[in-house]
């Protein structure tokens, strides 16, 4: 697989943002079929050379496995020639589910952050959210923990969603009223909020907000 930029449509260079990960980045439960990649979007301006646009990629139930497996391909089909091409990864906890150790995950998140700097594309980690379950949140504290140091030690920004969200009465009433594993319209403008306020415009190059 490469990730050699090509052109996609015709569109303008612009800033091409490939958002990887699970059923969150693609929105599952929000009425609005907006997500926190469609909030965020609306929130970007347009880059110098063209508009921004982000490309959410999602599977449902993805773990970090699959990602590792999957993004090269997936992102290079999307980037072209002369735009400013980036990769947000938008972490899930279905490492627990798939009974990976800890080592294995951290290791699979660093290799995605090696191949991806080494390619010369800025990334930025978007980390997993809380859920319903007390004793569940404690394991998910815990690879949130890990995820974090990963990106530490590659100096990546990382937007932490868990300590935020663990104790958020509205994030646990929307995750509630639905599903119980994925938020509304709420949730998503909580995660919205979260990746806009955790560095979204010094990432991009932009200054913050007056």
């Amino acid at each position: 697989m490469s990730t050699a930029p090509t052109d996609t449509g015709g569109l303008p260079p612009g800033r091409r943002i490939c958002v990887l990960g699970d059923a969150l980045v693609a929105g599952v439960g929000d009425p609005r079929a907006l997500g926190w990649t469609g909030r965020v979007a609306a929130r970007t301006p347009e880059d110098d050379d063209g508009p921004t646009t982000l490309f959410p990629l999602g599977v449902p139930g993805e773990g970090t496995s699959g990602l590792l497996e999957r993004w090269v391909g997936e992102a290079g089909r999307r980037f072209a020639p002369g735009a400013d091409n980036r990769v947000v990864v938008g972490l899930g906890s279905a490492d627990l589910e798939a009974g990976l150790t800890m080592a294995r995950s951290r290791l699979n998140l660093a290799n995605v952050l090696d191949e991806a700097m080494s390619r010369g594309l800025p990334v930025l980690v978007v980390g997993p959210v809380p859920g319903l379950e007390g004793a569940r949140n404690d394991d998910v504290a815990e690879l949130a923990d890990a995820f974090a140091d990963v990106c530490a030690r590659r100096a990546v920004r990382y937007v932490d969603c868990f300590d935020p969200l663990v104790h958020h009465e509205q994030w646990h009433a929307d995750v509630a009223a639905g599903d119980g594993v994925h938020p509304g319209q709420a949730g998503y403008g909580l995660l919205a909020w979260l990746v806009l306020n955790g560095g979204w415009r010094p990432w991009l190059g932009l200054p913050d907000e007056g």
